[in-house]
């Protein structure tokens, strides 16, 4: 919206020129989704549902009575913000109804007590379609991959599917992560702060794309303030979430976030910037997501004596406290992120 004030009133007020920055949206955006989110959720987190703990997860009882769902009030935030400072006409905004219905699943199983992982996971499928729908229209997608210099062009009937694929496993291994004060809002937040960064410096300018050998996406800039305001939102909420938590976000705000993560990687045209700056999510949540599907479809029993969530096997067999778990996963989750985005981008 306020790109659109700029064209429409720029001319007699030069300092509205600010609102064609995309820089400025990204920046403005972030801090006004950051302070909207810390003022509104101690306001609001007396009408949400409150955590009932949740089996075989580690100190499950320290978690009981706290409000849970507050992915119900930033996420909204988030949705407001976003059609204020990303432009009308921007692809990227399509996306929100997705991003609301998922955060609208993820309300439901944390006020019913659960969904079941089938019920989930078709929702997901339904929402991932949806976004890679959305994101590639049915048209070729033009991809490209770190040691290989030639781009990859496929088919709308492979890149959907690929994409979907990409989306359904952020938005579930992102939920997975959720469950040590900080950890999944900190590490997500990371993620999407790496990713909103390439999208606005290197894979939505022209000129630094074309030096590098990747592909252009003319929407990148706009994915780049859409990624800010997000972060901006679970910052507000960590300051409330950091060790020891006074309310949490539950699956209302680790779905969309997980969605939002999905679609940053697929608007980079480079399906493994999943892997690249979202490690510690995939290692901390899809392994257990791995090490189920194994054991239940295929009798097959790995890492028999690996708890996961992995943060819970830190926590309980490795005598971690909350506060080392998310230190130390940061820690690793940064220095990991780095070094793979920069040999990505320079190694082609």
């Amino acid at each position: 919206m306020l790109n659109w004030i700029y064209e429409a009133l720029g001319e007699h007020w030069g300092p509205l020129r600010l609102f064609d920055s995309f820089f400025f949206l990204a920046a403005a955006g972030f801090s006004a989704a950051a302070l909207a989110t810390w003022l509104a959720l101690p306001r609001l987190w007396g009408h949400l549902p409150t955590d009932r703990g949740r089996a075989f997860a580690v100190d499950a009882d320290q978690s009981v009575g706290k409000p849970v769902s507050a992915g119900l009030i930033f996420v909204s935030i988030f949705a407001l913000a976003a059609l204020v400072f990303v432009p009308l006409d921007a692809r990227p905004l399509l996306t929100l109804p997705l991003v609301l219905a998922a955060m609208v699943v993820g309300y439901l199983d944390d006020r019913r007590g659960g969904f079941s992982e089938y019920q989930l996971a078709a929702m997901d499928l339904v929402i991932a379609i949806g976004a890679a729908v959305t994101i590639h229209g049915l048209l070729p997608a033009t991809l490209w991959l770190p040691l290989w210099p030639a781009v990859i062009v496929l088919p709308a009937w492979m890149a959907i599917p690929l994409a979907t694929g990409v989306i359904w496993l952020a938005i579930n291994a992102t939920n997975c992560s959720d469950g040590v004060d900080g950890v999944s809002g900190s590490l997500s937040g990371t993620a999407m702060m790496l990713l909103g960064g390439l999208l606005y410096a290197v894979i939505g300018s022209e000129v630094v794309a074309r030096h590098l050998g990747v592909p252009f996406n003319a929407d990148g800039a706009s994915w780049a303030i859409m990624a800010f305001v997000m972060v901006g939102c679970v910052a507000g909420y960590l300051w409330y979430n950091a060790p020891p938590s006074q309310v949490l976000m539950g699956d209302a705000g680790s779905r969309p976030i997980g969605l939002m993560i999905g679609m940053l990687v697929v608007a980079t045209n480079s399906p493994v910037f999943l892997v690249l700056v979202g490690s510690m999510l995939l290692l901390n949540g899809a392994t257990g997501l791995l090490k189920v599907a194994l054991m239940r479809f295929f009798g097959l029993r790995v890492l028999s004596r690996v708890r996961f969530p992995l943060h819970d096997h830190c926590r309980k067999e490795l005598g971690w406290s909350n506060s080392q778990v998310l230190v130390r996963f940061m820690l690793v989750h940064l220095a990991v992120s780095a070094l793979l985005v920069t040999l990505a981008l320079k190694v082609r």
